[in-house]
C-alpha cells in the first residue's frame, strides 16, 4: 500500500508516482503479479528493464488502468474489514476448548478385505528370495496388519489426536 495520498502505486523500476486513473504496465508472467511482490511499471521502457534481471523466456508488458481515488479507498477499507473478521475468526477458535475425543467406532462388522497388493508382495518375496508366496499368507498378514493398526488407533487416541501417525507405529513392530 503507497503512503503516497496523491500516487496509486509507484513504479517498480524508476519510482515514480502512478497517480489515479492512469495507464501502468505490468509482467505478463504470472510469478510477477502475485499480490505481495506487486510490480508496477509506468511505461514499456521500465517493463523492458526488469525482463533481464527476471530472466523470463517470455513475457511482455499488459496495459491496465489504474482505480480511481474513490475505488482505491473502497478496496483499502474492505481489505481492512476481510482482515479485520479473518483475526476474530482466529480469536474465537483460540478462545473455543479443545476438540472432544474422537468418537468410537460406528457399530457393526469390520470389513475382512486384504489389506495388501499381492503382486507387490509376491513380487517383493521372489525378487529377495527368489521363492514363490502362499495365497494363504496374504490372510494372516492382512490379520497383522489389522492388530497392528488397532494398537496404533488406541496409542493415537491416547495422545488426543485424531490422525494415526508413523510414531503410533515405533514399537509395535
Amino acid at each position: 500500500m503507497s503512503t503516497d495520498t496523491a500516487a496509486w502505486k509507484r513504479c517498480s523500476t524508476c519510482k515514480k508516482p502512478i497517480g489515479f486513473s492512469e495507464t501502468w504496465y505490468a509482467c505478463s508472467v504470472s510469478t510477477c503479479n502475485r499480490k505481495r511482490i506487486g510490480l508496477f511499471f509506468c511505461s514499456v521502457p521500465c517493463f523492458d528493464s526488469h525482463v533481464p534481471g527476471a530472466r523470463h523466456r517470455d513475457a511482455w508488458a499488459e496495459q491496465n488502468q489504474s482505480p480511481t481515488r474513490t475505488e482505491w479507498e473502497r478496496e483499502q477499507a474492505e481489505e481492512a474489514a476481510a482482515l479485520a473478521r479473518a483475526e476474530s475468526r482466529e480469536a474465537a477458535a483460540a478462545e473455543a476448548p479443545a476438540r472432544p475425543p474422537p468418537r468410537p467406532a460406528a457399530p457393526g462388522p469390520v470389513p475382512r478385505e486384504v489389506l495388501v497388493v499381492v503382486s507387490k508382495l509376491k513380487g517383493y518375496v521372489k525378487a529377495r528370495s527368489g521363492m514363490n508366496t502362499s495365497d494363504n499368507v496374504v490372510d494372516a498378514l492382512s490379520d497383522h496388519l489389522r492388530r497392528l493398526c488397532d494398537r496404533a488407533i488406541a496409542h493415537a487416541e491416547r495422545d488426543g489426536r485424531r490422525t494415526v501417525m508413523d510414531r503410533d507405529f515405533h514399537g509395535l513392530i
